[in-house]
């Protein structure tokens, strides 16, 4: 296959523990949707259903799948400010140099948010169960029958 930006033969490799095509002269990288996946759950371990929509705003591109040669599409990362290509057959994602790593960041940030809405969750149902307690309730009587 050859890189969809400058033409040169993708070579195999392993980056960030996932093996792709990668471009020896950009640094661009060719992954299929597992393997974008795979990147995704370096850093995420929550699920894929806690990942949200992987594509918005799909729009035309001036790139060319490697594998069948289609005009890719370009779309925004899991709302996030991170444009990537994919093709519309299927085939996989174009990421551009540092582009993987954005992916990490994003999936870290999104499984710490997670995580904290997780835990303030389960201190607010604490809380709840608390006030809802009949010994929280004799005592807020006790203070204004008293």
């Amino acid at each position: 296959m050859k890189c969809p930006k400058d033409g040169t033969e993708l070579a195999a490799a392993k980056r960030d523990g996932v093996d792709m095509e990668v471009c020896g002269a950009c640094g661009g990288m060719w992954l299929t949707r597992q393997e974008l996946n795979d990147l995704e759950n370096e850093v995420f371990d929550l699920g894929d259903d806690e990942k949200g929509t992987l594509a918005f705003d799909a729009e035309a591109d001036t790139l060319d799948c490697p594998q069948c040669g289609a005009a890719m599409k370009r779309f925004e990362y899991r709302f996030y400010d991170i444009d990537l290509d994919f093709c519309e057959a299927g085939h996989g994602f174009w990421l551009d140099k540092g582009e993987d790593q954005q992916v990490l960041a994003a999936m870290k940030k999104e499984e710490a948010g997670l995580k904290r809405s997780a835990v303030a969750q389960d201190k607010w149902g604490s809380l709840l169960t608390y006030w809802r307690s009949g010994s929280f309730l004799d005592r807020i009587k006790s203070v204004f029958l008293h």
